[in-house]
């Protein structure tokens, strides 16, 4: 551990003490996505234990894998943690029992949970952050009672939206009152200062945190990213039929110039391979299919197609291979050129916002 993980915040500049510190119970504004597939134990935990707020992927897992996850974070460290869960999954009641009789402190979403979610877990003292990427999505979450919402520009990997984080965030801060937290494009100290000046209370980062040494993604998929420029990423839906941003490597340059029926197929093909490895009965993945095309208004094209997403990402980030997987990313990616321990990258950051702000302000 190092030395940002021991460090007393107040040495820093008061104005990175905020309010998503005391709502999160960390010490630093800086908070670690839970990414599907990478947000294992080990990084969640770091990050935790280094300050930040660590948000386990569970998403991606099945109840018992989370079970066995939760159990495991507890066991690396006693600080605050978050677990991140899509609210359409058809065992979603069962995870909540689980977050909140385990104490987690977040509750993170994808896509916005339901007015009853957010209540429950509010009732239970969990406080809920679901990730957005459109004004009219914040608004409505925080008519329904969310605690805060992370902001995710264009710039983020994986699902997003179309607006950039610099005119994104300042329009939802000026439309809620509740805690932002900005995502796309942070990777420094430099990044968390411009946040703060918007109106945010801190950074969320994703392919910052996959690209460290606690990070379990494979050294070689590690590689491949360290390789990648800002303009390395493509933003398509063709893999599950939402816009995500996805590094130019592996399948996405194939998928790109397959054929609309040969991907159909792949789709077909990969739904019945993850129905196997996950065990989840056919009719639970039909009623969760249909959840998803309501609640975003899909066409069943999209629908089929967003079977491709959890074999490709599990290829690439769970098993190493970069050749025939697809892999989130930021286009931050090529700013990012070494893998440092979360401790150390937070350290990294917090002393160079506390030098930037006091650079500022002639403190």
């Amino acid at each position: 551990m190092t030395e940002a993980a021991d460090a007393d915040p107040g040495a820093f500049h008061p104005a990175l003490h905020t309010t998503a510190c005391d709502l999160f119970g960390v010490r630093y504004p800086v908070v670690q996505t839970g990414m599907g597939y990478v947000s294992g134990p080990e990084l969640t935990a770091a990050t935790a234990n280094a300050g930040g707020l660590g948000i386990l992927g569970g998403g991606s897992m099945t109840y018992e894998e989370l079970a066995a996850a939760v159990r495991r974070v507890k066991e690396l460290t006693a600080a605050p943690f978050g677990v991140n869960m899509r609210a359409n999954q058809p065992d979603i009641d069962r995870r909540i029992e689980l977050v909140v009789s385990a104490g987690v402190r977040v509750a993170s979403f994808a896509l916005a949970p339901s007015r009853d979610l957010i209540r429950r877990l509010k009732d239970a003292g969990v406080v809920v952050v679901p990730s957005i990427g459109a004004k009219r999505h914040a608004e409505k979450v925080a008519e329904w009672g969310v605690d805060a919402v992370i902001v995710q520009g264009s710039e983020g990997g994986g699902h997003t939206g179309q607006v950039p984080t610099s005119l994104l965030l300042p329009q939802v801060v000026d439309a809620v009152d509740i805690p932002v937290v900005a995502a796309g494009g942070y990777h420094d100290g430099r990044g968390l200062v411009s946040a703060l000046a918007h109106g945010a209370v801190g950074i969320a980062m994703g392919t910052r945190f996959l690209l460290t040494s606690d990070s379990t993604v494979a050294d070689n998929v590690k590689q491949v990213y360290l390789t990648k420029t800002v303009t390395d990423s493509v933003l398509t839906t063709e893999v599950d039929g939402i816009p995500q941003r996805l590094l130019k490597a592996g399948a996405v340059e194939r998928l790109l110039d397959t054929s609309a029926v040969r991907r159909y197929a792949r789709a077909a093909r990969n739904a019945v391979a993850f129905q196997r490895l996950s065990g989840t009965p056919w009719p639970d993945m039909i009623r969760e299919g249909v959840a998803m095309r309501r609640s975003n208004d899909l066409r069943w094209r999209q629908v089929v197609m967003a079977a491709n997403a959890p074999m490709l990402y599990r290829a690439a980030l769970v098993h190493g291979r970069s050749d025939i997987g697809i892999m989130a990313t930021g286009q931050v990616v090529g700013l990012i050129d070494d893998l440092p321990s979360c401790a150390e990258l937070i350290e990294r950051i917090m002393r160079q916002a506390d030098s930037v702000l006091r650079r500022l302000t002639g403190t």
